[in-house]
Parts: structure tokens; C-alpha cells; sequence
């Protein structure tokens, strides 16, 4: 039987909210992942059924495979025409930030966020909810954004209101969080999830293979060049590191999205339990952090305790404000550091294979 986290008391003030309010704008992080679009177009599909004026803003371009998702084209990227998102912002009723925890994270977005006078709600499975917020819905036990979007519309009495389209992005949104539902899922109540979002006539088969069987020629040999050039193992430590320059991306062709998952592939190696992605953003003149780690070895403590980062136990983000040469350099010094560690969860690192 499913176990809602969520009680009617949980949602009972955004349905007042839905008496009375009309326009409502869906925002989510800054480097969109599936998860992020997922879980907002979900919640966009749903309040225009009901008749709202809805719409999502993503601070900059969401990756090319996840265009095939239901409302996808109808997405307002900020950094593309931050004047028409400034409006859409200034003129909402409603405010919904999907999948972060920090206004921080929705980028340029944020000050208009900060000042406007509307209601504002956080669904989001991060830890360390920020303010900003008029409700907060915080479930980091959970495996995505979108499988609390799920539970949010069950908690409102809204099961049935989940069409196809809607269940068709929340199930991408979990599958692409849980990479392919290898990590983030081993509760048995997120299956039964999965299992409604099937009934609603959700092909999984199709969604797998836009998300991970339409890469380009060029993503695939740039995960061959990642593999053979760019990665290095530090058996001592269990610890993979990949890095990668914008240089060496240009080479490749590289667009948006063709990142995805190169963090996850040290992971295959027996005995590697964490891995670490160093990638140079130039646009932002930053390095980029994604941290993976298997069982119970805190790859987010070691975002956050090096690169300013979090996330979570096994999948983590960070930046580093500074050369990739530099960024490196702290992650050997992070290393280091960690190797004092008297913390059983991080010593796992540092056994004897």
C-alpha cells in the first residue's frame, strides 16, 4: 500500500491558495536537470488542467533529450529573455521552487523571486531548506522532486487528476534522479509510485530511451576520450577523479546535457566507492563539482566541506571559484584531509580492498 509523507494538513494552505489565486510561476535550479523539468512541468500540467494561468522558468537551457516531455517547448529560460521572466515573476499570484533549497540557486531569477509579493512554496527533497519560503514541503528522505510531486497532488485529493503527460514527466524526473533506479531507490514505497505513474500510461521503455539512447557522436566520444585521458584513480582513497577544460570540451562539440552521468562511470570499478567530476564553466568563470558515492560514504560532506557544496549522501554538487588547476588541487587536499578523518563512514574510503 502507498505511504503518503504528506498529510491533507501539509497541503491544506496552497489549496486555499488555489481558491483565490491565478497566476502561478514554477522555478527550478540553475543547470536543469531531468528531475527539475520533470517535477515542474508536472506541476505546470496539472494547475492548467485546473484552469490556472501556468508556466516554468528554468534559469538557463535544459538539455536536448529531455525535449520529448510533455510542455517542454513552452518553458521560459531566463537567461535567454530575463525581461519576460522578470515580468511573469512580478505579476504571479503564486510562486513554486521545485528542486532546490536556496533562492541561490535559481540565479538571476532570484531578486525578483525575493521581492515579490506573492506566495511562495518550496517542494524540494534537499536538505537545509532555506527561508524565503511561505510553505516549505522538505522530504530529503525521498528519491526526487518529482516523487514528491506525487505525493503532494495525492495529499490534495488530486490522484486522479494525474493524465498521462503529467505522469510521464514525474516518472522521468525519478528515473533520471536515480539513475535509472541504481541509487536514491531503494524504498519500496517509491516502486508503488512507479507502478501508478505506469498505470497512467507512462511507456518507461520510450522515456529510457530519450533520456540515455539519444546521444549524439560526438557525447559518445567524449565519454571515450573522459574515460582514456581524463580519469584518474586513486586506489588508496577508493576515489575516482575525472576533470575536464572548456578547451577540451569545445573539442568535442560539447552541448548541453553531454556532461551527464560521466560522474557515475568510475563508479563500475570494483572498489571505487567515490567519484568526483571537476568541470571548467567558463561562462560563469567557475568549476563546477559533481560528487557520486556508493553505500554510506558521504560524497555531499566532502562537497560541502571543499567545494561550499551539499547535497546528497551519495550524490552531491559543488563549485570552486578559481583555475581547474586549483580546484584540483583542493580535491587533493580534501583527500588528505579526510584521511585524519576518524568518522567510520569516511575511513571506508581508506581500507584495504
Amino acid at each position: 500500500m502507498f505511504k503518503n509523507v504528506l498529510t491533507a494538513a501539509d497541503v491544506h494552505e496552497f489549496k486555499n491558495w488555489m481558491t483565490w489565486a491565478d497566476r502561478f510561476v514554477i522555478l527550478t535550479h540553475t543547470g536543469p536537470d531531468g528531475d527539475a523539468v520533470g517535477s515542474s512541468l508536472a506541476l505546470c500540467s496539472f494547475l492548467r488542467d485546473k484552469g490556472k494561468d501556468a508556466v516554468v522558468i528554468v534559469p538557463d537551457q535544459a538539455p536536448d533529450f529531455l525535449s520529448w516531455l510533455p510542455g517542454f517547448k513552452d518553458i521560459h529560460v531566463y537567461a535567454a529573455d530575463s525581461g519576460v521572466c522578470d515580468e511573469l515573476i512580478s505579476k504571479a499570484d503564486v510562486l513554486c521552487g521545485l528542486d532546490f533549497n536556496t533562492v541561490s540557486r535559481i540565479a538571476g531569477a532570484s531578486a525578483g523571486f525575493v521581492s515579490s509579493k506573492a506566495k511562495k512554496i518550496m517542494i524540494d527533497h534537499h536538505p537545509y531548506p532555506g527561508p524565503d519560503f511561505d510553505l516549505t514541503v522538505s522530504h530529503p528522505e525521498l528519491s526526487s522532486a518529482s516523487e514528491l510531486v506525487y505525493h503532494f497532488l495525492c495529499a490534495m485529493g488530486q490522484y486522479k487528476s494525474i493524465t498521462e503527460d503529467i505522469a510521464t514527466c514525474m516518472y522521468t524526473g525519478i528515473m533520471t534522479d536515480t539513475g535509472g533506479f541504481s541509487y536514491s531507490s531503494s524504498d519500496p514505497n517509491l516502486f508503488i509510485v512507479v507502478s501508478s505513474l505506469l498505470d497512467a500510461g507512462v511507456d518507461k521503455d520510450a522515456a529510457y530511451a530519450h533520456v540515455f539512447h539519444s546521444w549524439s557522436e560526438s557525447r559518445l566520444r567524449l565519454q571515450g576520450f573522459v574515460l582514456h585521458e581524463k580519469m584518474k584513480i586513486f586506489k588508496d582513497c577508493s576515489t575516482a577523479l575525472i576533470t575536464l577544460s572548456s578547451g577540451e570540451m569545445e573539442k568535442f562539440d560539447c552541448r548541453k546535457g553531454d556532461t551527464e552521468g560521466l560522474v557515475n562511470m568510475p563508479l563500475q570499478i570494483l572498489g571505487i566507492k567515490m567519484s568526483v567530476f571537476l568541470r571548467e564553466d567558463s561562462e560563469r568563470n567557475q568549476i563546477k563539482l559533481s560528487a557520486r558515492s556508493t553505500g554510506s560514504v558521504p560524497c555531499n560532506r566532502f562537497a560541502s566541506d571543499f567545494f561550499g557544496g551539499g547535497g546528497h549522501l551519495n550524490a552531491a554538487g559543488g563549485e570552486f571559484n578559481g583555475t581547474l588547476e586549483q580546484a584540483v588541487e583542493r580535491f587533493m587536499t580534501g583527500l588528505k584531509s579526510w584521511k585524519k578523518s576518524t568518522d567510520d563512514s569516511i575511513r571506508q574510503l581508506f581500507k584495504q580492498q
